[in-house]
């Protein structure tokens, strides 16, 4: 069987040899075993690519390893679940044997359908659902604070979803650790089920949340790290090297503020050190954007990286950087420490420093 992208022509079973590379993991101190790299929906099932492509691209992931799929009410206005949920029903794996994430906040233009009321909360995920042709996922994420609901209304809503058997988890996405910190206070003091993971923005140049603060979130009270977005809306593969290439996302009507951000004087900087970073993925055999994700890999307070692609070729490459992660050496992660610059510094190590 062979899964054909243009004039590539990739097997499945080429990937599926290599399933030895995905490692699995509990997510957080919860029970959930996940494979450290996940496959996104933001752009793969959003419209950018066609439903056949889609299922192409779900079924090289599911035949490498991967057991983690995430996707969210808001991306394309609910039709990447829809089409998710499409290609689960046809291919008919156990359920069982796969995981699925969603996302909860942005659901519709009305005021009662976006935020973490109790109200949204239900009704969102039970649309989610819906669209994805389930009777449950595995877990569902808060996709952002939420300052005008109470925390402990939050805290009730995911606990009555999950007593309802509609999730098996609720995790956070982009909160704060103050945030995660008080909704494990408030289900501790009402005997609520609190957080088990948080997903976190993080790659080579976003990295204080993940090193810094996660770390602590998880020795104290157990939230696992999910992380996305390791190739940094493709800034990390190099391609924005010369400028913005014309069918790049950076291009892309919507996507100003990327292509501003390329453009600005602190991307040129970042563009000069991923030149650097390049000479280092040569030595060793890789891209850049392999290099990117095993970087992230590396870390051990990661629990599972989401990837995103848009072509077969591309997530086949993608996976394949597990095979990097060996060859960051102390020796490499230290040449790459020392162009990058922006290790972020826990705070009792500035205070010392003072």
């Amino acid at each position: 069987m062979s899964v054909k992208d243009g004039s590539s022509d990739i097997s499945i079973h080429r990937s599926a040899a290599k399933k030895h590379l995905i490692r699995y993991r509990n997510l957080g101190k919860s029970g959930l075993r996940v494979s450290n790299i996940g496959l996104g929906t933001w752009v793969t099932f959003g419209g950018q690519v066609s439903e056949e492509v889609a299922e192409e691209l779900l079924t090289l992931a599911y035949e490498s390893g991967i057991n983690f799929f995430d996707t969210a009410e808001v991306y394309a206005s609910g039709k990447a679940e829809i089409v998710l949920g499409k290609i689960l029903k046809k291919k008919n794996w156990r359920r069982s044997s796969y995981i699925i994430s969603t996302k909860l906040y942005w659901g519709g233009k009305a005021e009662t359908e976006r935020g973490l009321s109790r109200k949204h909360i239900i009704e969102g995920l039970r649309g989610s659902l819906d669209r994805l042709q389930l009777d449950y996922v595995d877990i569902v994420f808060a996709n952002k604070s939420d300052s005008h609901t109470p925390m402990e209304e939050i805290v009730r809503g995911f606990t009555h979803v999950i007593n309802m058997g509609w999730s098996m988890y609720w995790g956070t996405s982009r909160w704060s650790p103050m945030e995660i910190m008080e909704a494990y206070s408030v289900a501790r003091q009402f005997n609520l089920i609190p957080p088990s993971a948080e997903q976190a923005e993080y790659h080579l140049f976003q990295r204080e949340k993940v090193e810094i603060q996660m770390p602590e979130m998880y020795n104290k009270i157990g939230v696992g790290t999910v992380t996305w977005s390791p190739l940094a809306c493709g800034i990390l593969t190099g391609k924005y090297d010369d400028g913005i290439p014309i069918y790049s996302r950076a291009a892309l009507k919507g996507y100003t503020w990327l292509k501003d951000k390329i453009l600005s004087d602190e991307g040129r900087r970042q563009q000069a050190k991923l030149r650097e970073i390049t000479v280092i993925a040569d030595r060793i055999g890789c891209t850049l954007a392999q290099l990117a994700i095993a970087w992230c890999l590396k870390n051990e307070q990661v629990h599972n990286v989401i990837l995103g692609a848009s072509t077969v070729e591309q997530l086949y490459e993608d996976i394949q950087s597990l095979q990097y992660v060996p060859k960051l050496t102390h020796a490499v992660m230290t040449e790459v420490e020392k162009i990058l610059g922006n290790r972020p510094v826990p705070r009792r190590e500035l205070l010392n420093s003072c």
